[in-house]
């Protein structure tokens, strides 16, 4: 008794082996054994961290269970080896169910319930970590199925218990992976198991993995306990299973690869095109010597009949492969169902419009654009009901346009909320490159006039056309050099990423865009100003005018084109944001870094432990966005100015401009020249703009994940030498470059992998990426860009010059030109829908600071503490950036009609909210 009272801190329950799930979960909190007092100890989280647990909101505690005293006494006769005995120990098993079973599922979950019955049960095995000396393979116990299966099959609980119960010798060892066969015809979601009866006290197994039936997967799944080892480590009967299951993650890389596979390969974007159904719609393989790109996950199907170097194509509602632990859960799944259910609403309205009446395609006044928000959709097109009833739509839409007409309202976005006009000013515009949906474009300005790094042979002079004389009367009384050297000029400049695509852009119906550049002044108020802005179109001859130069407004004339010069702006802006910095940067960058985490390292590795919060989700979103969004002819081709060479842009910013070692924030802001080294600053950073609030409140949570990452990898790795000798961890890396960035591999900029402080270095930056540099730049998609005049994702029209046929009508109805240079009702509508879906934070959302089942994620004490610590820093960032938020003297995020910056606070409620920052890119 007084042993079982050391090990689990709290006096058993007499006369019972077993407590109930909630009882379980109170003793998990009640004391702390010293870490390592005995071989695979539960974790125990002291009394004083209870609060700081109770606020991980959406934790999840495996179950643990006491241990009885029959069991302890049938242990304490194991200290003579020649008389060892054999006795039980139970294991109990979470399962989570389904909210929504859809027919089929239930008639096989009811099959499923009369066949185990008569022995196809869900068997479970456990395996210790010792090998038998005789046979030299792993010490096994006999096979175990769970109890009850039967009698709990019509519980509606989210989650339901099961138990199981082993027999084992004494000397069995420590139990350190568990097989599982499911001879069921169904599937089911594993959450977690806990083995209870062993002297060294629960044993916990945080599985979070679908478990496929015998019929479809004949091997058993290998689940291991929460105990980290590095390979080196590996309990010798471990060490097998550990190369089995990942030489069974990585697969032989043939074959179509079926939904319930677990299997983590590479290949190329080529699936983005379908020229079998329409030859306009050809689009080039991105990945290879031809166009440099990041390589996706593999699925394997066959090719195009009309292109066999392209993969055929899975068209929506039939979901891509991805390896069926990344797809979403329940609660994810339905948030992105409801969001796609609006956007054919928002969508489908909008086309019968345009097609009713030919006067319906575009705004004819701003009020039509505040409709949307305030009457919705299906007010302006004013069809009978009996003739929207009679439309071959689909049931479920006529049924929701009868019993709730806000699915057709948009929300009105947040840029609206504190003053109706704020997009029209000068001083939004510039706090918008500080402080908005893409704040990683501006730089410092260090030469003027700008220079562009294109071939002059092809396109035109490299020196730009804004003068002294453009900008001299803007700078507050100081000349050009005091400007220069005080530091007060900044750039946002976007000529070299658009110019070698302009011809075939503007050749495209309906598009027009310029390659722009916008310079902004310092003022002594700590605000940005918009000083001038450059516009250029392709040399078209030796003597052309090409580059046109816009200057803040003096008359009405002057004023419109000053309003149509920052538009497109904010439409290369736009494009930027979302293919360079959103997708290639976030996105696209990171799934070759999880692809091979899946492929190299165990579920066991301590580096694997600490990623993969932050991998969740990102592999099925991807593959989403290749199937929707990013294919030829979806949303983002619909929606943006370049149109088909969307994707062509990211591969060439991709080829040029993308670098690993630039992508942490510190490395990014001096790359910029936002900022300089000093070592007596926070971070040892001064920025140039004290007021930049990403920059500002991104340091403190960059800090805050080197500081957790350092103490994690010095725990594993107090010497140089593990990191350079640990196979598992020097394989994922290298893979992630050489595989995964194949294109690049060569480059000399990467990062080594020799030193602790290397590979502290490289998971911060994997993990800001993850979490808060793709919060920073996906979560104001809609709060900023849902009003379509704030940031237009294309343009329609150039700027008429005074010798254009259009002039006249520019200045007889600027309003109306103005309008009809902005995307259409149909291209607005639909683009406003996907962006209030990809701004949406679903309820099963984890947020940095937090993580799923904090207490027992890993087995070792040390480190879960150093989380809690983690997670308390995370929450005194977000106080801080409340009390910035709320300081005057901060004008670029606090002020009349100024929206505070709150897309790097780190919590947030589900929904379109403008602010948190979950772990994983995971929408």
């Amino acid at each position: 008794m007084a042993l079982a009272t050391e090990i689990i801190g709290v006096r058993l329950i007499d006369g019972s082996s077993f407590v109930s799930a909630s009882k379980m979960l109170m003793s998990q909190r009640i004391g702390m054994v010293k870490r390592n007092q005995f071989l695979g100890s539960p974790v125990w989280v002291p009394s004083q961290q209870i609060r700081r647990q109770e606020q991980l909101k959406r934790a999840v505690r495996a179950p643990v269970a006491a241990i009885s005293e029959d069991i302890i006494k049938a242990n304490s006769k194991t200290t003579a080896p020649e008389k060892a005995v054999s006795f039980k120990v139970r294991a109990v098993v979470t399962v989570r169910n389904k909210h929504k079973e859809d027919w089929k599922e239930t008639i096989v979950k009811q099959m499923d319930a009369f066949t185990d019955k008569i022995g196809r049960n869900v068997v479970l095995e456990l395996i210790s970590g010792d090998v038998d000396p005789k046979s030299k393979e792993p010490k096994r116990s006999k096979p175990a199925a769970l109890r009850d299966w039967s009698k709990k099959s019509n519980l509606k609980a989210e989650r339901v218990h099961y138990t199981a119960e082993f027999t084992v010798d004494s000397n069995f060892g420590v139990p350190g992976a568990i097989t599982v066969s499911n001879k069921h015809q169904q599937e089911f979601f594993l959450e977690s198991i806990t083995i209870e009866g062993f002297a060294c006290g629960p044993v916990h197994f945080p599985c979070n993995s679908w478990i496929q039936s015998k019929k479809d997967h004949p091997g058993k799944r290998i689940l291991f306990s929460n105990k980290p080892y590095l390979p080196s480590e590996t309990p010798a009967g471990l060490r097998a299973l550990r190369e089995k299951e990942l030489r069974d993650l990585r697969g032989d890389g043939k074959g179509v690869r079926k939904l319930s596979d677990r299997v983590y390969d590479f290949d190329v974007y080529n699936d983005l095109g379908n020229p079998d159904k329409n030859v306009n719609l050809t689009r080039p393989a991105l990945g290879g010597k031809t166009i440099p790109y990041p390589r996706r996950c593999r699925t394997g199907r066959p090719p195009m009949d009309s292109d066999i170097t392209a993969e055929s194509r899975v068209e929506k509602p039939i979901p891509l492969y991805v390896p069926r632990d990344e797809q979403f859960e329940e609660s994810k799944q339905n948030t992105f169902s409801a969001g796609r259910l609006k956007a054919v609403l928002h969508t489908i309205i909008p086309s019968l419009k345009a097609n009713i009446s030919a006067d319906n395609h575009d705004f004819s006044g701003f009020s039509d654009i505040d409709i949307l928000y305030k009457e919705g959709l299906l007010l302006k097109v004013g069809l009978q009901d009996e003739i929207w009833k009679n439309l071959p739509l689909p049931k479920v839409v006529t049924k929701i346009q009868e019993s709730s007409e806000g699915l057709l309202k948009y929300d009105t976005p947040k840029i609206l909320s504190r003053d109706k006009f704020a997009w029209l000013r000068d001083d939004e515009f510039a706090r918008q490159a500080v402080s908005g949906v893409n704040p990683v474009s501006i730089e410092s300005l260090k030469v003027f006039p700008p220079k562009s790094n294109l071939d002059p042979e092809i396109y035109g002079p490299q020196e730009s056309a804004i003068k002294e004389e453009h900008i001299l009367g803007h700078l507050d009384g100081l000349s050009l050099s005091q400007a220069l050297e005080e530091n007060k000029l900044f750039i946002v400049d976007y000529h070299d990423v658009y110019l070698p695509f302009l011809e075939r852009i503007n050749a495209l119906d309906g598009r027009k865009a310029y390659a722009t550049r916008t310079l902004f002044f310092l003022t002594p108020l700590g605000t940005l100003k918009p000083i001038a802005i450059e516009l250029s179109l392709p040399p078209a001859g030796p003597n052309s005018r090409s580059k046109r130069v816009v200057t803040p407004p003096m008359d009405a004339t002057s004023s419109w084109i000053w309003q149509l010069a920052k538009a497109h702006v904010c439409s290369n802006d736009a494009g930027v944001h979302q293919l360079v910095n959103h997708w290639l940067r976030t996105h696209a960058s990171l799934e070759p870094f999880i692809l091979a985490a899946h492929r190299h390292l165990s579920a066991m590795h301590p580096i694997f432990k600490l990623l993969d919060p932050h991998m969740r989700y990102t592999l099925e979103i991807n593959a989403l966005a290749r199937q929707n969004l990013i294919n030829a002819d979806g949303v983002i081709e619909s929606c943006f100015t370049p149109g088909r060479y969307c994707m062509e842009i990211s591969a060439a910013a991709y080829k040029n401009s993308w670098r690993f070692d630039k992508e942490g924030l510190p490395a990014d802001l001096i790359r910029r020249g936002m900022a300089v080294p000093d070592p007596t600053k926070p971070h040892g950073l001064k920025l140039l703009i004290e007021d930049y609030p990403y920059a500002q409140d991104g340091l403190l949570i960059w800090s805050a994940i080197e500081n957790w990452v350092r103490s994690y990898v010095e725990r594993y790795y107090p010497d140089s030498s593990l990191a350079c000798n640990d196979k598992e961890l020097q394989e994922w890396y290298s893979e992630s470059i050489n595989v995964g960035h194949f294109d690049l591999r060569d480059a000399d900029w990467w990062p080594k992998l020799d030193t602790t402080d290397d590979l502290v270095s490289i998971l911060t930056t994997i993990i800001w990426l993850a979490s808060a540099q793709h919060a920073a730049l996906n979560f104001g998609q809609y709060p900023y860009g849902g009003y379509v005049p704030n940031r237009p994702p294309l343009m329609r029209r150039l700027i008429p010059e005074e010798n254009d046929p259009e002039y006249a009508n520019f200045l007889a109805d600027p309003q109306k030109y103005y309008l009809l240079a902005l995307p259409s009702l149909l291209q607005a509508t639909k683009f406003m829908a996907v962006v209030d879906m990809l701004s949406t934070h679903s309820p099963d959302e984890e947020y940095i600071g937090e993580r799923q089942q904090p207490s027992i994620w890993s087995g070792d004490a040390e480190i879960v503490e150093a989380f809690y610590e983690f997670s308390a820093e995370i929450q005194q960032i977000e106080k801080e950036i409340d009390r910035r938020n709320a300081d005057p003297s901060l004008r670029h995020r606090c002020g009349a009609g100024v929206l505070p910056y709150e897309l790097l606070a780190p919590s947030s409620g589900p929904g379109v909210t403008c602010r948190g920052v979950p772990n994983s890119v995971s929408i």
